[in-house]
Protein backbone atom coordinates (compact mmCIF):
# COMPACT_ATOMS: atom_id res chain seq x y z
CA UNK A 1 0.00 0.00 0.00
CA UNK A 2 1.08 3.43 -0.94
CA UNK A 3 2.01 6.28 1.37
CA UNK A 4 2.40 9.93 1.35
CA UNK A 5 3.98 12.03 3.46
CA UNK A 6 3.17 15.41 4.43
CA UNK A 7 5.77 18.19 5.64
CA UNK A 8 4.11 21.66 6.33
CA UNK A 9 4.88 24.50 6.31
CA UNK A 10 8.47 24.52 5.34
CA UNK A 11 10.03 26.67 8.00
CA UNK A 12 13.14 29.09 7.87
CA UNK A 13 12.30 30.37 4.23
CA UNK A 14 10.44 33.37 2.62
CA UNK A 15 6.83 32.43 2.07
CA UNK A 16 4.70 29.41 2.94
CA UNK A 17 5.01 25.89 1.20
CA UNK A 18 4.82 21.98 1.92
CA UNK A 19 6.40 19.34 1.10
CA UNK A 20 4.87 15.48 0.19
CA UNK A 21 6.82 12.16 0.08
CA UNK A 22 4.71 9.36 -2.08
CA UNK A 23 5.91 5.90 -0.34
CA UNK A 24 5.04 3.00 -3.03
CA UNK A 25 3.77 -0.49 -1.33
CA UNK A 26 7.11 -1.45 -0.36
CA UNK A 27 7.80 1.70 1.90
CA UNK A 28 10.18 3.55 -0.63
CA UNK A 29 10.07 6.71 -2.28
CA UNK A 30 8.48 7.22 -5.40
CA UNK A 31 8.02 10.82 -5.81
CA UNK A 32 8.20 13.92 -3.96
CA UNK A 33 6.96 17.45 -4.61
CA UNK A 34 7.70 20.65 -3.25
CA UNK A 35 3.91 22.55 -3.29
CA UNK A 36 3.71 26.61 -3.17
CA UNK A 37 0.39 27.16 -1.67
CA UNK A 38 0.52 30.86 -1.79
CA UNK A 39 -0.85 32.87 -5.05
CA UNK A 40 0.27 36.13 -4.87
CA UNK A 41 -1.54 37.69 -8.43
CA UNK A 42 1.17 40.49 -9.57
CA UNK A 43 1.11 39.90 -13.14
CA UNK A 44 -2.85 39.96 -13.48
CA UNK A 45 -3.29 43.01 -11.19
CA UNK A 46 -0.72 44.99 -12.20
CA UNK A 47 -2.50 45.22 -16.00
CA UNK A 48 -4.12 48.67 -16.94
CA UNK A 49 -1.18 49.96 -14.08
CA UNK A 50 1.47 52.54 -15.50
CA UNK A 51 4.74 50.99 -16.18
CA UNK A 52 5.88 54.01 -14.27
CA UNK A 53 4.56 52.86 -11.22
CA UNK A 54 6.03 48.99 -11.34
CA UNK A 55 9.18 49.53 -9.19
CA UNK A 56 7.43 50.50 -6.78
CA UNK A 57 4.99 47.83 -7.00
CA UNK A 58 6.80 45.35 -7.92
CA UNK A 59 9.56 45.28 -5.56
CA UNK A 60 6.50 44.70 -2.73
CA UNK A 61 6.50 41.21 -4.11
CA UNK A 62 9.23 40.54 -1.84
CA UNK A 63 10.21 41.99 1.77
CA UNK A 64 13.51 40.44 1.80
CA UNK A 65 15.24 41.55 -1.61
CA UNK A 66 12.53 44.35 -2.95
CA UNK A 67 16.03 45.44 -4.42
CA UNK A 68 16.28 42.53 -6.95
CA UNK A 69 12.47 43.94 -8.54
CA UNK A 70 13.20 47.60 -7.94
CA UNK A 71 16.23 47.26 -10.38
CA UNK A 72 14.81 44.47 -13.05
CA UNK A 73 11.67 46.76 -13.36
CA UNK A 74 13.11 50.00 -13.69
CA UNK A 75 15.23 48.26 -16.36
CA UNK A 76 12.10 46.92 -18.17
CA UNK A 77 11.17 50.94 -17.92
CA UNK A 78 14.35 51.73 -19.61
CA UNK A 79 13.96 50.14 -22.29
CA UNK A 80 10.08 50.88 -22.56
CA UNK A 81 11.62 54.51 -22.78
CA UNK A 82 13.76 53.93 -25.31
CA UNK A 83 16.94 55.90 -23.37
CA UNK A 84 20.72 55.29 -22.17
CA UNK A 85 20.52 55.61 -18.68
CA UNK A 86 23.36 57.90 -17.56
CA UNK A 87 26.51 55.84 -16.60
CA UNK A 88 26.53 57.15 -12.90
CA UNK A 89 22.96 56.01 -12.34
CA UNK A 90 23.94 52.36 -13.86
CA UNK A 91 27.38 52.54 -11.21
CA UNK A 92 24.97 53.39 -8.41
CA UNK A 93 22.36 50.78 -9.34
CA UNK A 94 25.40 48.15 -9.13
CA UNK A 95 26.32 49.20 -6.03
CA UNK A 96 22.95 49.06 -4.43
CA UNK A 97 22.22 45.32 -5.99
CA UNK A 98 25.82 44.50 -4.16
CA UNK A 99 24.39 45.35 -1.28
CA UNK A 100 21.44 43.46 -1.68
CA UNK A 101 23.96 40.30 -2.27
CA UNK A 102 25.58 40.76 0.64
CA UNK A 103 22.58 41.45 2.95
CA UNK A 104 20.32 38.72 1.42
CA UNK A 105 23.29 35.82 1.23
CA UNK A 106 24.47 36.84 4.56
CA UNK A 107 20.49 36.31 5.87
CA UNK A 108 20.64 33.01 4.36
CA UNK A 109 23.96 31.45 5.58
CA UNK A 110 24.11 32.51 8.87
CA UNK A 111 20.42 33.07 10.16
CA UNK A 112 18.61 30.79 7.64
CA UNK A 113 20.91 27.78 7.05
CA UNK A 114 23.43 28.15 9.92
CA UNK A 115 21.38 26.63 12.70
CA UNK A 116 21.89 23.14 10.70
CA UNK A 117 25.16 24.06 9.33
CA UNK A 118 26.43 24.72 12.94
CA UNK A 119 24.38 22.69 15.09
CA UNK A 120 24.07 19.92 13.27
CA UNK A 121 20.65 18.02 11.55
CA UNK A 122 19.86 16.33 14.44
CA UNK A 123 19.85 18.96 16.84
CA UNK A 124 16.75 18.97 18.34
CA UNK A 125 14.49 21.63 16.64
CA UNK A 126 13.63 23.38 19.73
CA UNK A 127 17.72 24.73 19.90
CA UNK A 128 18.45 24.31 15.97
CA UNK A 129 17.48 27.55 15.08
CA UNK A 130 18.43 31.35 15.65
CA UNK A 131 17.85 31.66 19.19
CA UNK A 132 20.30 28.41 19.71
CA UNK A 133 22.63 29.94 17.07
CA UNK A 134 23.27 32.86 19.03
CA UNK A 135 23.11 31.07 22.56
CA UNK A 136 26.06 28.14 21.03
CA UNK A 137 27.68 30.77 18.53
CA UNK A 138 27.25 33.93 19.41
CA UNK A 139 30.32 35.65 17.70
CA UNK A 140 29.02 33.76 14.28
CA UNK A 141 25.44 35.20 14.98
CA UNK A 142 26.01 38.66 15.42
CA UNK A 143 28.74 38.26 12.39
CA UNK A 144 25.81 37.36 10.58
CA UNK A 145 23.90 39.72 11.95
CA UNK A 146 26.40 42.93 11.33
CA UNK A 147 27.42 41.49 7.72
CA UNK A 148 23.61 41.94 6.41
CA UNK A 149 23.33 45.31 8.46
CA UNK A 150 26.19 46.64 6.54
CA UNK A 151 24.38 45.76 3.22
CA UNK A 152 21.25 47.43 4.52
CA UNK A 153 22.74 50.34 5.76
CA UNK A 154 24.07 51.42 2.21
CA UNK A 155 21.00 50.56 0.80
CA UNK A 156 19.49 52.90 3.28
CA UNK A 157 22.06 55.72 2.05
CA UNK A 158 20.57 55.24 -1.48
CA UNK A 159 17.25 54.56 -1.00
CA UNK A 160 16.58 56.49 2.26
CA UNK A 161 15.11 53.10 3.34
CA UNK A 162 16.37 49.22 3.43
CA UNK A 163 12.89 47.43 2.54
CA UNK A 164 10.89 48.90 -0.34
CA UNK A 165 12.93 51.79 -1.64
CA UNK A 166 11.49 53.77 -4.23
CA UNK A 167 14.93 55.05 -5.47
CA UNK A 168 15.65 53.58 -9.02
CA UNK A 169 13.27 54.67 -12.07
CA UNK A 170 12.94 54.13 -15.47
CA UNK A 171 15.71 56.45 -17.26
CA UNK A 172 18.41 56.10 -13.70
CA UNK A 173 17.79 56.96 -9.95
CA UNK A 174 16.51 59.97 -8.03
CA UNK A 175 19.64 60.98 -6.06
CA UNK A 176 23.13 59.94 -5.73
CA UNK A 177 25.61 59.41 -3.08
CA UNK A 178 27.63 62.11 -1.13
CA UNK A 179 31.28 61.92 0.18
CA UNK A 180 30.77 61.77 3.64
CA UNK A 181 28.83 58.51 2.96
CA UNK A 182 30.98 57.15 0.65
CA UNK A 183 33.96 57.06 3.61
CA UNK A 184 31.35 56.44 6.28
CA UNK A 185 30.64 52.63 4.01
CA UNK A 186 34.46 52.49 2.98
CA UNK A 187 35.75 52.41 6.68
CA UNK A 188 33.39 49.77 7.46
CA UNK A 189 34.88 47.19 4.67
CA UNK A 190 37.65 45.66 6.50
CA UNK A 191 35.33 44.24 9.03
CA UNK A 192 33.22 43.14 6.90
CA UNK A 193 36.22 41.29 4.99
CA UNK A 194 37.29 39.43 8.01
CA UNK A 195 33.50 38.21 8.97
CA UNK A 196 32.85 36.31 5.22
CA UNK A 197 36.86 34.89 5.88
CA UNK A 198 35.78 33.33 9.08
CA UNK A 199 32.52 32.18 7.45
CA UNK A 200 34.58 30.44 4.93
CA UNK A 201 36.69 28.84 7.38
CA UNK A 202 33.82 27.51 9.34
CA UNK A 203 31.90 26.73 6.05
CA UNK A 204 35.03 24.38 4.97
CA UNK A 205 34.88 22.44 8.23
CA UNK A 206 30.95 21.69 7.79
CA UNK A 207 31.97 19.96 4.74
CA UNK A 208 33.64 17.47 6.28
CA UNK A 209 31.37 17.16 8.86
CA UNK A 210 28.41 17.08 6.65
CA UNK A 211 29.71 14.72 4.21
CA UNK A 212 26.85 12.50 3.87
CA UNK A 213 24.50 15.49 3.52
CA UNK A 214 27.05 17.34 0.37
CA UNK A 215 26.98 13.92 -1.37
CA UNK A 216 23.29 13.71 -1.55
CA UNK A 217 21.92 17.40 -1.66
CA UNK A 218 20.84 18.14 -5.16
CA UNK A 219 23.98 15.88 -6.98
CA UNK A 220 22.57 15.45 -10.12
CA UNK A 221 23.14 16.41 -13.69
CA UNK A 222 21.31 19.69 -14.50
CA UNK A 223 21.70 22.73 -17.04
CA UNK A 224 22.91 25.92 -15.56
CA UNK A 225 21.83 29.94 -16.10
CA UNK A 226 23.33 33.44 -15.61
CA UNK A 227 24.26 36.68 -16.76
CA UNK A 228 28.21 37.13 -17.96
CA UNK A 229 30.16 39.55 -19.06
CA UNK A 230 30.88 40.35 -22.45
CA UNK A 231 34.62 38.94 -21.12
CA UNK A 232 32.53 35.94 -19.84
CA UNK A 233 33.11 37.69 -16.25
CA UNK A 234 30.69 36.93 -13.37
CA UNK A 235 28.02 40.06 -13.83
CA UNK A 236 25.08 40.82 -11.55
CA UNK A 237 23.70 43.69 -13.29
CA UNK A 238 23.97 43.66 -17.23
CA UNK A 239 25.32 41.15 -19.46
CA UNK A 240 24.07 39.00 -21.42
CA UNK A 241 22.50 34.84 -20.86
CA UNK A 242 24.83 32.28 -20.97
CA UNK A 243 23.75 28.51 -20.06
CA UNK A 244 26.49 25.78 -19.32
CA UNK A 245 25.72 21.57 -19.86
CA UNK A 246 26.27 18.94 -17.45
CA UNK A 247 29.57 18.11 -19.36
CA UNK A 248 30.28 21.89 -18.71
CA UNK A 249 29.97 22.22 -22.37
CA UNK A 250 28.74 26.41 -23.07
CA UNK A 251 25.41 25.46 -25.43
CA UNK A 252 24.35 29.12 -25.13
CA UNK A 253 26.27 31.91 -25.14
CA UNK A 254 26.23 35.76 -25.31
CA UNK A 255 22.31 35.47 -25.33
CA UNK A 256 20.98 39.11 -25.42
CA UNK A 257 18.45 38.98 -22.18
CA UNK A 258 15.73 40.36 -24.20
CA UNK A 259 15.71 36.85 -26.35
CA UNK A 260 14.81 35.08 -23.06
CA UNK A 261 11.31 33.75 -24.63
CA UNK A 262 13.72 31.93 -27.64
CA UNK A 263 15.55 29.88 -24.23
CA UNK A 264 12.75 29.39 -21.41
CA UNK A 265 9.57 28.23 -21.53
CA UNK A 266 7.54 27.29 -18.66
CA UNK A 267 4.47 25.01 -17.51
CA UNK A 268 2.22 24.60 -14.45
CA UNK A 269 0.98 21.95 -12.59
CA UNK A 270 -2.19 21.61 -10.47
CA UNK A 271 -1.04 20.95 -7.44
CA UNK A 272 1.80 24.63 -6.94
CA UNK A 273 1.65 27.91 -7.60
CA UNK A 274 4.92 27.99 -8.52
CA UNK A 275 5.52 27.70 -11.92
CA UNK A 276 8.35 25.49 -13.38
CA UNK A 277 10.51 26.95 -16.65
CA UNK A 278 12.52 25.30 -18.47
CA UNK A 279 15.17 25.58 -21.42
CA UNK A 280 12.95 25.13 -23.97
CA UNK A 281 15.09 23.94 -26.72
CA UNK A 282 15.54 20.65 -24.55
CA UNK A 283 12.05 20.40 -23.34
CA UNK A 284 10.84 19.90 -19.26
CA UNK A 285 12.03 16.70 -19.04
CA UNK A 286 15.85 17.14 -20.18
CA UNK A 287 15.51 21.06 -20.04
CA UNK A 288 15.55 21.36 -16.18
CA UNK A 289 18.34 24.19 -15.34
CA UNK A 290 19.79 26.24 -12.11
CA UNK A 291 20.27 29.41 -11.08
CA UNK A 292 21.80 31.24 -8.41
CA UNK A 293 24.51 31.74 -6.68
CA UNK A 294 26.02 28.10 -7.65
CA UNK A 295 24.71 28.42 -11.02
CA UNK A 296 26.84 32.24 -11.93
CA UNK A 297 30.05 30.72 -10.30
CA UNK A 298 29.52 27.09 -12.83
CA UNK A 299 29.10 29.74 -16.00
CA UNK A 300 31.85 32.42 -15.42
CA UNK A 301 34.92 32.37 -16.34
CA UNK A 302 36.06 34.39 -13.48
CA UNK A 303 34.89 36.17 -10.62
CA UNK A 304 37.27 39.46 -11.82
CA UNK A 305 38.21 40.72 -7.66
CA UNK A 306 41.34 39.16 -6.31
CA UNK A 307 39.65 37.63 -3.43
CA UNK A 308 36.56 35.85 -4.84
CA UNK A 309 38.92 34.76 -7.70
CA UNK A 310 41.11 33.39 -5.20
CA UNK A 311 38.13 31.46 -3.45
CA UNK A 312 36.50 30.37 -7.33
CA UNK A 313 39.60 28.45 -7.68
CA UNK A 314 39.17 26.45 -4.26
CA UNK A 315 35.43 25.84 -5.25
CA UNK A 316 35.99 24.56 -8.43
CA UNK A 317 38.00 21.76 -6.80
CA UNK A 318 34.75 20.24 -5.82
CA UNK A 319 34.26 19.27 -9.42
CA UNK A 320 36.39 17.50 -12.37
CA UNK A 321 38.37 20.05 -14.70
CA UNK A 322 36.04 21.71 -17.28
CA UNK A 323 32.69 20.38 -15.37
CA UNK A 324 30.27 22.29 -13.19
CA UNK A 325 30.05 21.90 -9.16
CA UNK A 326 26.83 19.58 -9.43
CA UNK A 327 26.25 19.68 -5.12
CA UNK A 328 23.13 21.99 -4.36
CA UNK A 329 25.17 21.91 -0.80
CA UNK A 330 27.77 23.95 -2.49
CA UNK A 331 25.31 27.43 -2.82
CA UNK A 332 26.21 28.24 0.56
CA UNK A 333 29.82 28.31 -0.63
CA UNK A 334 29.07 29.90 -3.86
CA UNK A 335 26.85 32.42 -1.57
CA UNK A 336 30.21 33.10 0.31
CA UNK A 337 32.30 33.88 -2.61
CA UNK A 338 29.59 36.13 -3.79
CA UNK A 339 29.54 38.10 -0.84
CA UNK A 340 33.33 38.31 -0.76
CA UNK A 341 32.81 39.36 -4.33
CA UNK A 342 30.09 41.83 -3.98
CA UNK A 343 32.64 43.87 -0.92
CA UNK A 344 35.38 43.85 -3.49
CA UNK A 345 32.89 45.75 -6.10
CA UNK A 346 31.34 48.23 -3.33
CA UNK A 347 35.13 48.93 -2.51
CA UNK A 348 35.78 49.70 -6.69
CA UNK A 349 32.93 51.55 -7.16
CA UNK A 350 32.84 53.75 -4.08
CA UNK A 351 36.00 54.70 -5.02
CA UNK A 352 35.64 55.93 -8.42
CA UNK A 353 34.48 59.86 -9.37
CA UNK A 354 31.94 58.69 -11.30
CA UNK A 355 29.58 58.33 -8.57
CA UNK A 356 30.16 61.85 -7.95
CA UNK A 357 28.55 62.79 -11.73
CA UNK A 358 25.10 64.53 -11.21
CA UNK A 359 23.46 63.49 -14.44
CA UNK A 360 21.59 60.17 -13.03
CA UNK A 361 18.45 60.19 -15.10
CA UNK A 362 17.79 60.46 -18.61
CA UNK A 363 13.70 61.18 -19.16
CA UNK A 364 11.39 60.40 -22.34
CA UNK A 365 8.15 59.26 -22.95
CA UNK A 366 6.87 55.80 -24.49
CA UNK A 367 9.09 55.18 -27.07
CA UNK A 368 9.04 51.41 -26.95
CA UNK A 369 6.24 48.95 -26.32
CA UNK A 370 7.75 45.80 -24.88
CA UNK A 371 10.17 46.18 -22.07
CA UNK A 372 12.78 43.28 -20.83
CA UNK A 373 15.25 44.04 -17.76
CA UNK A 374 16.88 41.27 -16.24
CA UNK A 375 19.65 41.10 -13.40
CA UNK A 376 20.83 38.75 -11.00
CA UNK A 377 18.89 38.87 -7.82
CA UNK A 378 20.69 37.06 -5.21
CA UNK A 379 18.85 33.93 -5.30
CA UNK A 380 19.33 34.00 -8.99
CA UNK A 381 18.52 35.38 -12.41
CA UNK A 382 15.29 37.54 -12.69
CA UNK A 383 13.03 38.73 -15.39
CA UNK A 384 10.37 41.61 -15.78
CA UNK A 385 8.72 41.72 -19.14
CA UNK A 386 6.14 44.30 -19.72
CA UNK A 387 4.03 45.21 -22.85
CA UNK A 388 2.44 48.31 -22.54
CA UNK A 389 0.03 51.07 -24.58
CA UNK A 390 1.36 54.15 -25.94
CA UNK A 391 -0.08 55.74 -23.22
CA UNK A 392 2.45 53.54 -21.15
CA UNK A 393 -0.26 51.08 -19.81
CA UNK A 394 0.47 48.00 -18.91
CA UNK A 395 -0.92 45.33 -21.30
CA UNK A 396 0.78 42.36 -20.29
CA UNK A 397 3.06 41.23 -17.18
CA UNK A 398 5.52 38.55 -16.98
CA UNK A 399 7.83 37.73 -14.00
CA UNK A 400 10.21 34.94 -14.08
CA UNK A 401 11.70 34.33 -10.64
CA UNK A 402 14.45 32.36 -9.65
CA UNK A 403 13.02 30.14 -7.43
CA UNK A 404 10.32 29.33 -10.00
CA UNK A 405 14.00 28.84 -12.51
CA UNK A 406 14.85 26.33 -9.74
CA UNK A 407 11.80 24.51 -8.89
CA UNK A 408 12.44 21.52 -10.72
CA UNK A 409 15.98 21.15 -9.31
CA UNK A 410 14.25 21.86 -5.93
CA UNK A 411 11.58 18.86 -6.43
CA UNK A 412 14.32 16.33 -7.85
CA UNK A 413 16.31 16.88 -4.65
CA UNK A 414 13.59 16.59 -2.40
CA UNK A 415 13.71 12.95 -3.59
CA UNK A 416 17.19 12.50 -3.79
CA UNK A 417 17.48 13.28 0.41
CA UNK A 418 14.14 11.38 0.94
CA UNK A 419 15.49 8.05 -1.05
CA UNK A 420 18.78 8.41 0.92
CA UNK A 421 17.14 9.01 4.20
CA UNK A 422 14.41 8.12 4.53
CA UNK A 423 12.66 4.26 5.36
CA UNK A 424 9.17 3.34 5.95
CA UNK A 425 8.23 3.54 9.77
CA UNK A 426 10.95 6.18 10.82
CA UNK A 427 9.76 9.72 10.68
CA UNK A 428 12.16 11.66 12.89
CA UNK A 429 13.83 14.72 13.04
CA UNK A 430 16.85 14.35 11.21
CA UNK A 431 14.96 13.18 8.23
CA UNK A 432 12.47 16.21 8.15
CA UNK A 433 15.43 18.62 9.31
CA UNK A 434 17.28 17.51 5.65
CA UNK A 435 14.62 17.55 3.76
CA UNK A 436 13.80 21.04 4.48
CA UNK A 437 17.63 22.28 4.65
CA UNK A 438 17.52 20.78 0.98
CA UNK A 439 15.32 23.08 -0.02
CA UNK A 440 17.48 26.18 2.05
CA UNK A 441 20.21 25.17 -0.41
CA UNK A 442 18.24 27.24 -2.76
CA UNK A 443 16.90 29.90 -0.58
CA UNK A 444 13.91 29.74 -2.24
CA UNK A 445 12.00 33.33 -2.07
CA UNK A 446 8.26 32.51 -2.75
CA UNK A 447 6.68 36.11 -1.43
CA UNK A 448 7.04 38.96 0.05
CA UNK A 449 5.80 37.08 3.86
CA UNK A 450 8.48 36.91 6.63
CA UNK A 451 9.51 34.10 7.97
CA UNK A 452 9.62 32.39 11.55
CA UNK A 453 12.84 32.87 12.80
CA UNK A 454 12.47 31.44 16.17
CA UNK A 455 11.13 27.73 17.08
CA UNK A 456 10.15 25.65 14.17
CA UNK A 457 6.74 24.24 13.70
CA UNK A 458 5.98 21.35 11.67
CA UNK A 459 3.07 19.15 10.62
CA UNK A 460 3.92 15.89 9.38
CA UNK A 461 0.96 13.60 8.07
CA UNK A 462 1.36 10.02 6.89
CA UNK A 463 -1.79 8.79 4.39
CA UNK A 464 -2.48 5.63 3.20
CA UNK A 465 -3.22 4.90 -0.65
CA UNK A 466 -6.92 5.23 0.36
CA UNK A 467 -6.40 8.98 2.32
CA UNK A 468 -6.95 7.29 5.26
CA UNK A 469 -4.25 9.19 7.58
CA UNK A 470 -2.20 6.56 9.43
CA UNK A 471 -0.42 8.58 11.82
CA UNK A 472 0.83 12.10 12.10
CA UNK A 473 3.28 14.17 14.62
CA UNK A 474 3.44 18.27 15.08
CA UNK A 475 5.83 20.37 16.47
CA UNK A 476 4.70 23.90 17.49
Amino acid sequence: MSRTIHIEPITRIEGHAKISIQLDAQGRVADARFHVTEFRGFEKFCIGRSFWEMPGITARVCGICPVSHLLASSKAGDAILGVRTPAPAVSLRRLMNYAQLVQSHALSFFLLSGPDLLLGMDTDPAQRNLMGLIAAHPEIARGGIRLRAFGQHLIRTLGERSVHPSWSVPGGVRSGLNAEAKQKILGELPAMFTLVDQALDLFKDALDRLKDEVDVYGEFPSLFMGLVGEDGGLEHYDGRLRIVAADGKIIEDQVPPENFPELIAEEEEPWTYLKFPYYAPLGPEKGMYRVGPLARLNVCDFAGTRKADRELRQFRHYCAPGKPVNGSFFYHYARLIEILHALERIEELLGDDILDARHIRSRAGVNQNVGIGVCEAPRGTLFHHYQVDDHGLLEKVNLIIATGQNNLAMNRTIKQIAQRFLTAERLDEGLLNRVEHGIRAYDPCLSCSTHEAGRMPLHLELHGADGRLLDEAHRA
